[in-house]
């Protein structure tokens, strides 16, 4: 009888083992895995929120459509005293508009230097919707004094190109380097669509 019963709580304590062992390693691969999302995104402060059902911008609806092969440089730019929003594509259109009530009582800021570049990538399934600071990861620091621009050029290939280093990026796949001298993959930021005519949320 005693026997039974230590066979019995051996069978316990090896399940409670077995228990254990499991959750701690379902644990380690859970904070590794947040640990190598986290590290797809920069810490370096950005701040965007665009409503495009009240502005309409069709330049912009374009990056925000699921496999069109659009992406859009976001900046900055004034007329007569107002602030307007200015959108230039790699599929050559460009748009402008204005800042209403809600856009200026909200935080803003555009990157490191006034600029993102948003759109859909085309090389995962289901597609990744990027938003990438628009200055060269390689050439750009925001400790140059005085500052200096190293926008990349955004073509209809899907690459990012900074004219100064020329290196090459990879906008379709994370902003990996695809041509050019080795160094950092381009900056990327936490961005959320809701559709074409929607709410575009870059932080």
């Amino acid at each position: 009888m005693r026997g039974k019963k230590q066979s019995t709580f051996m069978k316990a304590i090896s399940w409670k083992s077995i228990s254990m062992v499991g959750c701690l390693l379902f644990t380690m691969l859970g904070l590794c895995t947040c640990g190598n999302t986290e590290y797809e995104f920069s810490n370096k402060p950005c701040y965007f929120i665009f409503d495009n059902s009240t502005h309409n911008d069709p330049t912009l609806a374009a990056a925000m459509t699921p496999y069109s092969g659009t992406f859009v440089a976001v900046t900055l730019t004034f007329h007569s005293g107002a602030r307007f929003f200015k959108f230039n594509s790699n599929q050559g259109t460009s748009s402008e508009s204005k800042l209403d009530g809600i856009d200026t009582r909200r935080s803003l800021i555009l990157g490191m230097n006034e600029g993102l570049i948003v759109g859909y990538g085309v090389l995962t399934d289901p597609v990744t919707f990027y938003a990438y600071d628009r200055e060269c990861p390689n050439c750009f620091s925001p400790e140059e004094m005085p500052l200096r621009s190293y926008p990349l050029q955004i073509s209809n290939t899907g690459l990012a190109t900074c004219n100064t280093c020329k290196r090459k990026y990879d906008m379709n796949n994370g902003g990996i380097l695809a041509e050019g001298e080795k160094g950092n993959k381009m900056i990327r930021y936490r961005a959320f669509t809701t559709g074409p005519y929607g709410i575009l949320t870059v932080n």
